[in-house]
């Protein structure tokens, strides 16, 4: 990590009895698209505004460039948020909107244009800069929004669900934009969001909250490939489930019994920690580890588990594979489109689920 710009120390917040903030401490690089990922009630949306100064900790400290916030009003800073519904002044222009804070600080006519022509390039809005925010499409309003929190160049730019008004198609766009944007201004940027695909896309870092605590934070790759705890590991991305009995266990891997049809099968897993013979496990594994091998095959690699394929599902990019595992588990295995055609596999076929030991994760229950 660079220089941290954002250093965030045991923070609480309690509403009432309920303690929405539970010391939470991070610590936000210099330059770094950093996101707080988390389901609605995590706390992460209370942190944002802690960040603002738009409400204040009950406990624990905010520093940004090594500059403590306590009782330090919004306005005073060095931050601008994006909101969700981005409050765009809808009788001013885009660029009377972009170049609102410059002219609050009394900046003069030349210095105006020459920060908000610059910036209104940079945001593909130059041709717009005329028309008012009702004559926008969504993804320009998200422009001109941060557009107007990067023309003061603030130390951070705080964005509360910047893409949640956004259709799928466009959303996907501006991930790709507002990541680029960043890159090139170079500002800290610190994003909230409970869409995973989305954090996953943008982020330099993330953290993953749940019930007022981080629980993890990392590198995308690092969050969804090596999640530490079974919440991480079920909210970040698509995952299939198993639960279990350790069998055997030592020197990083072991071995745990599943439930397979009726039957109990043994299957090899790796292992962060020694769990104790006969301990109570959950096995997670994303369906793109996942293979479909026919019955009729035999499968000499890897862990196998007999499964009936139950639904074909196809999403343009790839085929996803509902397979009855057992009695109440059915697990997705996902294909790219042309991989593996439907015919090739009929509705109603007997066939193994096969995937490499190392590519599962193991949690004790």
């Amino acid at each position: 990590m660079t220089t941290p710009s954002i250093g965030v120390s045991s923070l609480v917040k309690r509403y009432g009895a309920v303690r929405a903030v539970d010391r939470v401490s991070l610590a936000i690089g210099r330059g770094e698209f950093f996101t707080i990922l988390g389901p609605s009630g995590a706390g992460k949306t209370s942190v944002l505004r802690m960040l603002a100064g738009f409400e204040q900790p009950d406990e624990g400290e905010i520093v940004i460039d090594g500059q403590s916030m306590a009782g330090v009003p919004p306005n005073r800073r060095p931050v601008n948020t994006v909101f969700q519904s981005y409050a765009l002044f809808p009788h001013l222009s885009v660029f009377k909107n972009v170049s609102f804070g410059l002219e609050m600080k009394r900046a003069n006519q030349r210095e105006i244009e020459a920060q908000v022509g610059g910036i209104l390039e940079m945001t593909r809005l130059a041709h717009l800069r005329d028309r008012l925010p009702a004559h926008l499409s969504g993804g320009e309003q998200q422009r001109v929004a941060l557009a107007r929190a990067l023309v003061n160049r603030p130390a951070v730019v705080l964005l509360d669900e910047p893409l949640s008004a956004l259709d799928e198609q466009l959303r996907q766009e501006m991930q790709g934009e507002l990541k680029a944007i960043q890159a090139q201004v170079a500002i800290t940027f610190v994003c909230v969001t409970h869409h995973q695909a989305e954090a996953l896309a943008m982020s330099d870092r993330l953290a993953v909250m749940h019930q007022g605590k981080v629980l993890q934070v990392g590198q995308p790759k690092e969050i969804y490939e090596m999640p530490e705890n079974l919440f991480v590991a079920q909210f970040v991305g698509a995952s299939n489930e198993l639960g279990g009995s350790v069998n055997e266990c030592g020197n990083g891997e072991g071995v745990v019994n599943v439930s397979g049809h009726g039957t109990l099968q043994p299957v090899r897993v790796r292992m962060k920690q020694n769990l104790a013979q006969g301990a109570a496990v959950t096995l997670v594994l994303r369906p793109e580890r996942l293979r479909l091998v026919p019955d009729s095959e035999p499968v000499t690699q890897g862990n196998r588990l007999a499964g009936i394929l139950v639904k074909v599902l196809y999403t343009g990019n790839q085929l996803r594979y509902l397979v009855q595992v057992n009695e109440s588990a059915l697990w997705k295995v996902d294909v790219p489109a042309g991989a593996m055609s439907p015919s090739s596999l009929p509705v109603g076929s007997r066939v193994w689920v096969t995937w490499n030991p190392a590519d599962g994760n193991l949690f004790s229950r």
